[in-house]
């Protein structure tokens, strides 16, 4: 099929190179000359596992390419709304500013029988709202939303391999027809046994911010649990653990730690709350304002906890932070936790260098006051305390032994509970974690 996409962010790029891959010719639209260029060349303008090499065989095939003007997409009948829906400056709510100018580019160019499909993470009611200028454009063009489920470090298996798909379809015989041809596109993985989930406008705009709420509260949950440990003496690990065996509950997302960060959980569960009090239902959603309390609490904390094991001040100490990245597997440093604790760190006298696999150049262009280190020793050369703020697997994998060789004072923050406590403290080091004594 002949697919065009909106947006060459992270959720466009993957989506139009996967779509590729399945054997779909696809043109990807972004108003960005110099991204439209290095994703021609088959290079990602960001890092995720594997996206690479499908841009590269898709733009070497001849299936894919990218432009700047929405007038590429009038050879396409599937058309993917995949634009950003940041948070809108000194408010919680969406800006939708990106959404409406993709839409509204498109609409000339809108042929009888085509589908223009919505991705992007939008208030509810968004739809409707498009749906309308759509049919007044188009009156045999429809709108359908079908939420983006991708997961960083992960997305391309997300894309071609998902765990289910929602498709909103409106009530009319011409959406259900609409519905039939997004079948086609994902034709691979409905075939491969990828559950359908079929449903209103509605209920598809509010599928993807309620499970990022879901998960953001799970997350939260267990940071509560372990302020609640480290004022007892118990330990939130083993915790997590012996919940988690409980199938209503599951150990998955009951890591304490920092806390989530990103160009997601944190925008989204924001404007979710946002939408819901211009609905005037604002008290469903209060509960959500005490998970976001809870996730910026954690990184306060980790600064306390930096204080606590300099003996209650770290004024010129020197910290070792690894990770800058807000997840390992990707270069993202949006709301990043690791981030916000150097900079809290270095604001309160500490000398403080940062290091990570993939994210120094976007960390640096968005803290540019901390110091960056390219390799691991580098970071930790000299310091009083390492703190392990990105769950990487090369920092995991870190040998107690031979790092201690290379720092002044051995005191390592786990700031994932992703180290092996005992290792470390038998190889000499001071070992201390959120919610563990």
């Amino acid at each position: 099929m002949r697919i065009s996409v909106f947006g060459c962010g992270y959720l466009g790029a993957v989506h139009a190179a996967c779509m590729a891959d399945l054997g779909h010719e696809v043109v990807g639209i972004d108003v960005l000359p110099e991204q439209v260029q290095r994703l021609n060349h088959g290079q990602a303008p960001f890092f995720e596992p594997g996206l690479d090499a499908l841009l590269s065989d898709g733009t070497a095939s001849g299936r894919l390419s990218f432009a700047t003007g929405a007038a590429a997409a009038a050879e396409a009948t599937v058309h993917f709304v995949c634009v950003g829906t940041p948070q809108k400056k000194a408010e919680f709510a969406a800006d939708l500013r990106f959404v409406r100018e993709a839409v509204t580019g498109l609409l000339p160019h809108l042929k009888p029988g085509d589908v223009v499909v919505g991705k992007s993470t939008v208030p509810v009611g968004t739809a409707e709202e498009l749906a309308d200028l759509v049919h007044e454009a188009e009156p045999e063009a429809e709108l359908l939303w079908n939420p983006e489920f991708l997961r960083e470090g992960f997305a391309v298996e997300d894309t071609l391999r998902p765990d289910r798909f929602v498709y909103g379809v409106g009530d009319t015989d011409q959406a259900r027809r609409a519905a039939g041809v997004l079948d086609q596109v994902y034709g691979a993985a409905l075939a491969a046994g990828t559950p359908k989930i079929e449903t209103d406008l509605a209920t598809a705009q509010l599928v993807k911010v309620a499970a990022n709420s879901f998960l953001a509260t799970k997350i939260s949950f267990i940071n509560a649990m372990a302020e609640l440990c480290e004022a007892t003496g118990a330990d939130v690990t083993s915790l997590a653990d012996a919940i988690g065996h409980d199938s209503r509950i599951g150990r998955r997302f009951l890591n304490a730690g920092l806390g989530f960060g990103g160009g997601c959980l944190p925008k989204d569960i924001r404007a979710f709350m946002a939408r819901a009090g211009e609905l005037g239902v604002d008290q469903a959603l209060t509960f959500l304002r005490e998970v976001d309390s809870i996730n910026m609490r954690r990184r306060v904390r980790m600064v306390d906890l930096a204080r606590e094991v300099c003996g209650g001040s770290i004024v010129g100490r020197r910290i070792a932070v690894l990770g800058a990245a807000f997840k390992p597997d990707s270069d993202d440093v949006r709301d990043s936790p690791a981030l916000s604790v150097a900079a809290q760190m270095q604001l309160q006298g500490a000398y403080v260098t940062v290091t990570d696999p993939k994210a120094i150049d976007n960390a640096a262009k968005k803290w540019p006051d901390l110091t960056f280190a390219t390799t691991v020793e580098d970071a930790v050369a000299g310091a009083s305390v390492v703190l392990v703020a990105t769950e990487w697997p090369e920092y995991v994998a870190l040998d107690p032994g031979e790092l201690r060789g290379w720092v002044d004072e051995p005191r390592i923050l786990d700031g994932r509970n992703c180290l092996d406590p005992q290792a470390w403290r038998e190889a000499g080091w001071t070992y201390r974690a959120l919610g563990r004594r």
